[in-house]
């Protein structure tokens, strides 16, 4: 039998090395493990270590949005209100996210790095990966597999207000509560 490996970290090349590393730390509350010189280890686990920083010793040139590579990387929260406490929390900090999108299958917050990668921050809006699946099988996720956008200060004072989180976590109430809202898939590749 094939063993399945375990995601571990992610390394990221930069000129900014503690911006980012500063960056990083409030998005996910993580702190240093370790640090020297060009190299610097975070984590916000039980993980030594999520994500790394390598400053190398020649300036490097700022991501173009044309260029091929990873587009993002995303971390899931246990529950809506989970996310939108992290929010808040990163609002509180002058970090906000630049496009936020009620996929179905998730309801996900995409913040931009000081370097211009995008992280995902993400509730699952179903229960078990079967039904998750079954919704990326079905029509609606087949018309439009980005989804919609939605403005979180509407969905955190709605959730303040006593609606349920399976309420939010549906493209039909953003389209409700943001009709006018541009598509976010010209924001999701600038």
């Amino acid at each position: 039998m094939v063993t399945t490996p375990k995601f571990a970290h992610v390394v990221l090349q930069t000129s900014k090395l503690e911006e980012m590393r500063d960056w990083y730390c409030a998005l996910l509350d993580g702190h240093v493990v370790f640090e020297s010189g060009p190299l610097s280890f975070v984590t916000f686990d039980e993980e030594h270590h999520r994500i790394a920083f390598l400053a190398p010793p020649v300036p490097l040139e700022p991501k173009s949005p044309a260029a091929s590579g990873m587009h993002h990387v995303a971390y899931t929260f246990a529950s809506l209100d989970d996310l939108l406490d992290r929010y808040t929390a990163l609002k509180e900090r002058d970090i906000l996210p630049h496009v936020p999108i009620q996929h179905g299958v998730t309801t996900s917050l995409y913040y931009r790095d000081p370097d211009g990668n995008y992280v995902e921050m993400q509730v699952d809006n179903f229960a078990t990966p079967e039904e998750a699946t079954a919704y990326m099988e079905g029509p609606e996720f087949e018309r439009d597999p980005v989804g919609v956008s939605f403005n979180p200060d509407h969905m955190l004072a709605a959730r303040r207000a006593g609606t349920a989180e399976a309420q939010l976590c549906t493209r039909s109430w953003a389209l409700a509560t943001d009709p006018d809202l541009p598509h976010p898939l010209a924001a999701l590749t600038s």
